[in-house]
């Protein structure tokens, strides 16, 4: 396989720092879920939870994108790591003490997703500056999901194991103790500085609306844009539920919950590396039209699934298809946008992606709770194969024949 983003040696540093914090946050969102479903026996409050932990990305987000644009990202990018794994060792202490409550787990949540807010966009700028030249960007992308996934594949498995034996107090320990590899590669990268376009918090709104247009100016960035709000919404949000599924079936726990979030997690590692290993340049919008008719079709049979080793095999599927969706479409966006304006873009892609999640959450645990999980599950099911097949027959042509004069 031939992977050239990895002859930036920039990028070799960055990854391998972002490889374990990723292994750490990825036991940290496992243990954390366990807790908030442990505490209240409840499919709503794991949604509440969910709502919560992204809000701030809906709040926030576009603000991150304007700051991101015009100030020093190698530095913000420390701040944001630094910050987050202070968030994990208040969160070890508390849980160590015996005084966690679900207030706190909520008010930490918040917390981390704030932090996210800045962080994501952060990340994602950065790779572009360290990875020079934009034939290289696309497999940046696909290996930093690739990793990403890679982490929720072991990530989870290790959490449950620690749950099951030692608690959850242990998994935030050492998400918090992970941030120090991420800081140290940070610290040791030289950089070329980014030189960014003067600017005046005063003008903030006017630096939204340049992004604003400069995203939205297009009808099929646009596409690309609504459609990742419709998965957001309709698809994301099932993953929250997993301790209510794990819970639920024979011999459920901790141990079943770790394997159901690694089987997400190799299925979208293999989706990534599939990408990152292609060397032509794939139809991606039909990718994502076809794996959204496809992920629909998964939620509807595990609306239907009792079976530990089904839900497993449905889950890996949907994680490869979800990854293809979301990989797709931030390699189309990096692909088309200008520099200048890429983190102002990249905060409407991570609305459009994050931003959404919250109420898709709400929503569905309310659904949950009321009407039961199974319809919940079925419900936006069916929602997303109807909506992924327009997308494929009426947008995906129009979408591919930009992307590729664009690139």
């Amino acid at each position: 396989m031939n992977f050239p983003a990895l002859k930036h040696k920039n990028y070799r540093i960055y990854i391998s720092g972002q490889f374990i914090s990723f292994m750490g946050t990825s036991m940290q969102q496992l243990a954390m879920s366990w807790m908030i479903y442990k505490l209240t026996n409840s499919p709503f409050w794991l949604g509440f939870a969910g709502f919560i932990a992204q809000l701030p990305m809906f709040l926030f987000g576009l603000f991150a994108g304007v700051i991101v644009d015009h100030v020093n990202r190698h530095k913000l990018l420390m701040w944001t790591q630094a910050l987050a794994g202070i968030q994990a060792l208040v969160l070890a202490a508390l849980t160590f003490s015996g005084e966690i409550t679900l207030v706190h787990l909520l008010i930490l949540d918040f917390t981390l997703g704030t932090i996210n807010a800045f962080d994501m966009t952060t990340r994602q700028a950065f790779v572009v500056q360290i990875v020079k030249g934009k034939q290289d960007l696309p497999n940046a992308i696909a290996i930093n999901s690739s990793v990403t996934n890679l982490t929720r594949l072991l990530g989870p498995a290790f959490a449950g194991f620690l749950i099951a034996y030692v608690g959850e107090a242990w998994c935030f320990l050492i998400n918090g103790i992970s941030y120090i590899a991420v800081l140290t590669a940070l610290f040791y990268m030289k950089v070329d500085p980014y030189i960014p376009v003067l600017f005046h918090p005063k003008k903030i709104l006017t630096g939204l609306k340049v992004g604003f247009d400069s995203t939205f100016k297009d009808v099929n960035t646009r596409n690309i844009l609504f459609f990742l709000s419709f998965l957001s919404f309709f698809g994301m949000p099932y993953v929250i539920f997993f301790p209510a599924i794990a819970a639920n079936i024979p011999n459920g726990g901790p141990h079943a919950l770790g394997w159901i979030t690694s089987a997400v997690g190799i299925g979208s590692f293999l989706s990534a590396l599939y990408l990152s290993s292609r060397k032509d340049k794939p139809a991606l919008a039909r990718i994502v039209g076809a794996a959204g008719m496809i992920f629909g079709i998964l939620l509807i049979l595990l609306s239907n699934l009792n079976n530990f080793y089904f839900i497993l095999f449905s889950v890996f599927s949907t994680g490869m298809t979800m990854m293809l969706q979301l990989a797709s479409s931030n390699t189309m966006i990096q692909s088309t946008v200008d520099d200048d304006k890429r983190g102002r873009t990249l905060s409407f892609f991570n609305v459009s992606l994050l931003g959404v999640v919250p109420f898709g959450s709400l929503v569905m645990g309310y659904s949950a709770e009321h009407f039961g999980l199974h319809n919940a599950l079925l419900f936006n099911g069916i929602v997303m194969l109807i909506g992924a097949s327009i997308f494929f027959f009426k947008k995906a042509r129009g979408i591919n024949e930009y992307v590729m004069q664009r690139a």
